[in-house]
């Protein structure tokens, strides 16, 4: 793959065009009963849209590379996700208000529920965000400091919440305790470098999965662990709006995706906690921002929970909105995911996600719908991720020609 910001950025120019990114989490998936939940749904919309527009696949990384959420975003948006690689922790930090300083650690976690240091659930049942709150004002009561590292909890939605590390010689170059899966003990944090600081941080970091689990034994609440990951300190990157011209408007109702956006330099809108909330903000942002990032989180959810009927209602719902885009005219509109999430799987999948672009410079697909096997029909046919943002930026007349 090429940088695509290294060459974007001499050929961006500005207009008034107006582009969508529509990103519905983990929308990729695979066949149950001989459909997956995109085939199953019943999204007239989007397919109308797809059999006069141009549809194709798209790979987050490479083909055969499972993703996280943020290589995966990072691709999307034009950053190569192998050059540009960021610790989840700083994206949820971000997300959820963190205060983060340079030399400051951070990282994701998740409430869970183990059995004899074996973890049988990731997500503890994916725990009320108000019992989350419960938990992590009692923790932050009990633990502050471990051997002059200050800590401190954040909460987030549902299992989820933030570990912020203060203090001399710690750094990010230690592993994560998350298995990431069930069945498989709290992992060990161990140093990935020889330096004094990795090691320090890693024993730091063991005492507090200690501390943890010990804190949750005095209170009467389901999880009674914690796992973490993502490891990160505060990066530097180029700022999306500085390298592609544009006035970038993030709609995302869960931390980690507008932590991500901040760090990218968009501007981004907290106060949506639904999908017709977030719908709700691009009408009236509208006319203020001409790039516009909406991401629908529950699809992924319900793809990591093995649930295919609520999967395919998520789609669904998210398929009804498309008029309300619509009648606002974009000169662009993208409609995909950042990874596929296969309810038969129940995690992040290698698989390519399908992928629709519609403006009045596409070509026709001719597809029958908008869906894994018609994509794969498509003109567009399987591109890197990576390529997203030049092709939105080339249809919105946004480039200039390369070479003379």
């Amino acid at each position: 793959m090429y940088d695509s910001i290294s060459i974007l950025k001499d050929l961006v120019k500005k207009n008034d065009k107006k582009i969508v990114l529509l990103v519905m989490d983990g929308l990729g998936g695979l066949p149950y009963k001989g459909k997956t939940a995109l085939e199953v749904a019943r999204t007239e919309n989007l397919d109308r849209l797809a059999s006069k527009n141009e549809c194709g696949l798209i790979d987050p990384v490479f083909p055969g590379i499972t993703p996280g959420s943020g290589p995966a975003h990072l691709a999307l948006f034009g950053y190569d996700p192998v050059k540009y690689q960021i610790g989840r922790g700083i994206l949820e930090a971000l997300g959820v208000d963190v205060e983060v300083k340079k030399g400051d650690l951070t990282a994701r976690g998740n409430f869970c529920i183990i059995e004899k240091g074996v973890v049988k659930d990731r997500r503890a049942g994916r725990i009320d965000t108000e019992v989350n709150k419960r938990i992590v004002k009692h923790l932050n009561k009990e633990i502050s400091t471990i051997e002059g590292v200050e800590i401190s909890f954040t909460s987030g939605k549902e299992h989820r919440f933030v570990v912020r590390l203060r203090g001399k010689d710690i750094c990010d170059e230690v592993t994560d305790t998350d298995p990431q899966k069930v069945g498989e003990k709290i992992l060990k944090s161990i140093p990935t470098s020889d330096k004094k600081s990795a090691e320090r941080t890693a024993d730091t970091i063991n005492k507090l999965t200690d501390l943890i689990i010990e804190a949750l034994r005095s209170i009467d609440e389901k999880p009674n662990a914690a796992v973490l990951r993502g490891i990160s300190g505060y990066p530097d990157l180029p700022q999306f709006p500085e390298i592609y011209k544009v006035k970038a408007k993030s709609i995302a109702d869960y931390p980690m995706y507008r932590g991500l956006t901040q760090l990218i330099g968009m501007d981004v809108d907290r106060t949506p906690t639904c999908v017709e909330e977030e719908f709700s903000v691009l009408k009236k942002s509208y006319k203020d921002y001409d790039y516009f990032y909406i991401h629908i989180k529950k699809v992924d959810s319900y793809g990591e929970d093995g649930n295919f009927d609520e999967k395919v209602k998520r789609i669904e719902e998210t398929d009804r909105y498309i008029p309300e885009i619509m009648k606002l005219a974009p000169d662009v509109l993208a409609v995909t995911g950042d990874h596929s999430t296969p309810a038969t799987y129940k995690s992040h999948s290698w698989h390519p996600v399908p992928l629709l672009i519609v403006s009045k410079w596409t070509r026709i697909s001719g597809v029958s719908g908008f869906g894994e096997s018609e994509c794969a029909k498509g003109n567009l046919g399987r591109i890197p991720s990576l390529y997203l943002t030049s092709l939105l930026l080339a249809h919105a007349e946004r480039l200039d020609k390369f070479g003379a």
